[in-house]
């Protein structure tokens, strides 16, 4: 069977069995906040129970490496809806230590993107079109400085309400121990 396949068949019979009920909640963030996190698989459930949340509680962002990778795309977007449509009023940005994307190598991910039918003239026509494919698939060097970096660019972007606080915090991923790096209600403006 596929994946798919047993996708679905799972899916009808939770819905058969009502089982979606006690995840019943509002679409707007009960304890009114968004948090940026990564799409590590080992922070699917942890990070919730190591945090104190039920659904419903936050919205939730999640990419590779919680990294905001321009002022103006979907995850900033994110944002600032769940800040102006949404009722959130606080952001926190959640990286996680052994993070993926802080030992990823782009030149064997374009390499695998090569191997999988990816031509290399469309890698060359975006570099020279002015994407650098290498840093558009590239990570960072440093977890803490990420999350310090995005919490800068959240703070100081033009359509952020400064009045929300923006915290940074750094999980770890067997424990599910925070390390807080940036106390947002320290710059926010009143």
């Amino acid at each position: 069977m596929s994946l798919l396949s047993s996708i679905l068949e799972y899916n009808k019979k939770f819905v058969e069995n009502k089982e979606y009920e006690v995840y019943k909640t509002s679409k707007k963030p009960k304890m009114k906040a968004v948090i940026l996190t990564c799409m590590d698989t080992r922070l699917q459930e942890l990070s919730h129970k190591a945090l104190g949340l039920k659904n419903g509680d936050v919205k939730v962002v999640k990419n590779a490496g919680a990294t905001i990778t321009h002022p103006y795309g979907s995850t900033m977007k994110s944002l600032l809806v769940g800040i102006y449509a949404l009722g959130a009023e606080e952001i926190i940005i959640m990286g996680h230590k052994d993070c993926g994307m802080c030992q990823i190598d782009a030149d064997k991910v374009m390499e695998t993107m090569i191997t999988r039918g990816i031509k290399q003239d469309t890698i060359d026509t975006l570099n020279h079109a002015g994407i650098n494919v290498n840093n558009f698939i590239g990570g960072f060097n440093d977890v803490s400085d990420n999350v310090f970096h995005n919490v800068d660019l959240v703070y100081n972007h033009p359509l952020f309400d400064k009045s929300v606080p923006v915290h940074g915090l750094v999980i770890d991923p067997h424990t599910g121990e925070l390390e807080l790096l940036v106390d947002g209600y320290k710059n926010m403006v009143k």
